[in-house]
């Protein structure tokens, strides 16, 4: 009887975990006992991750950057998404199973998975003085069906992307960048006169391609009467580094103005242009201020901590002086006694008060004198 009892129980055992494993199945749930390697599900589960992440990192798909309710979101438009699928199907590889998908079907795949986000332009009528909607709008809202559209809908990526290398790099180092402006008083010489110089240089460049910019629209707006606007995200929020230095100049969409308007913003062009000419500085004042400019920069230019302390050491070296000779001073005047000449019986002379080291004349002496200069 044991050893049928002993036999008996791993058929129970094993009856269960069947149960068990067929239960799971149902419900969706792994059972932890099972064999089927976690990494396969896994694998399967994020396929629709790959395929975003791979599709958001690659150049051709075109998006840009807006603000979704405060949050600033990357998002592109539903044809492209399209016509970036046909142009490139060697990204649905990704999907296994689900490459032969539709571009339509992928993208409500992804809405369903919570990586994309289907949005709408928060502006919905037309600017005064705009003949269409913008193409790329800078503010959005969440749209209510969330169902993938190639007609004026836009989409925002709904996961944080991988951070690369060079940003991580740049956050280590933003610390020590930090702390090196700070110790810039203590550089060697030639090392602030480097640091100085290309920090103007590039101010200056900067500087004069807005000028350049501004001078070329401000012609091309009287004469021609179009807005011709080169390096137009240069001054943009939600540019990119790539957006940020295109040259391409930007697509005037706005009506050309009038001729009154054009007329009256040349007059006042050429009065401030004679108005900047009739006060602008002569050679004098030029000369003054360059001199005060270069006096602030040498000073900055040439601290030192050494020079500093020998400069306060200077500063305190007359301090002491003086009070050590207001010191030696009071002692002389308290044991130096004062001479007081007494009065004459015949005269009635004055008293008379003289420090000490100086000559005291008499008023006895004075007509000794007196009656010589008379006899002569």
């Amino acid at each position: 009887m044991p050893k049928n009892t002993q036999m008996k129980k791993p058929g129970g055992a094993e009856k269960k975990k069947a149960r068990r494993s067929s239960v799971a199945s149902q419900n969706g749930v792994r059972d932890p006992n099972s064999d089927t390697p976690p990494r396969k599900q896994a694998a399967k589960k994020d396929v629709f991750q790959l395929f975003a992440e791979k599709v958001r990192d690659h150049k051709e798909l075109v998006s840009r950057w807006a603000v979704l309710q405060e949050t600033r979101v990357e998002y592109f438009r539903g044809k492209d998404f399209v016509s970036f699928l046909k142009n490139h199907p060697e990204v649905k590889e990704v999907l296994e199973s689900e490459r032969n998908l539709e571009a339509e079907d992928i993208a409500n795949f992804l809405l369903r998975k919570n990586l994309l986000v289907r949005c709408d332009r928060v502006v919905k009528t037309v600017r005064p003085g705009k003949k269409k909607l913008s193409t790329w709008p800078a503010h959005l809202e969440i749209f209510p069906e969330q169902v993938f559209s190639e007609n004026d809908a836009f989409f925002a990526w709904a996961f944080v992307k991988r951070r690369p290398l060079w940003q991580t790099l740049l956050s280590i180092l933003w610390p020590v960048l930090t702390l090196a402006i700070c110790l810039f008083p203590v550089y060697p010489h030639r090392c602030k006169l480097l640091i100085l110089y290309s920090c103007a240089g590039i101010l200056l460049l900067i500087l004069s391609l807005l000028l350049l910019r501004a001078t070329i629209f401000g012609a091309a707006w009287i004469i021609l009467g179009k807005r011709v606007w080169f390096f137009p995200n240069i001054l943009a929020e939600e540019a990119t580094l790539r957006e940020l230095f295109r040259f391409c100049p930007k697509k005037d969409e706005e009506e050309p103005p009038k001729w009154t308007a054009r007329l009256f913003y040349a007059i006042v062009a050429v009065l401030v242009i004679l108005l900047l000419r009739h006060h602008a500085p002569d050679e004098a004042a030029r000369a003054r201020y360059q001199k005060r400019v270069s006096n602030i920069i040498d000073d900055v230019l040439e601290w030192s901590p050494s020079l500093a302390l020998s400069g306060m050491m200077e500063k305190q070296q007359p301090v002491v002086n003086a009070t050590e000779t207001a010191s030696n001073f009071s002692n002389e005047s308290e044991s130096g006694s004062e001479k007081v000449i007494p009065p004459d019986s015949k005269g009635g002379g004055s008293v008379s008060e003289q420090p000490e080291g100086e000559d005291v004349v008499s008023v006895e002496e004075t007509d000794q004198h007196q009656h010589q200069h008379d006899s002569i």
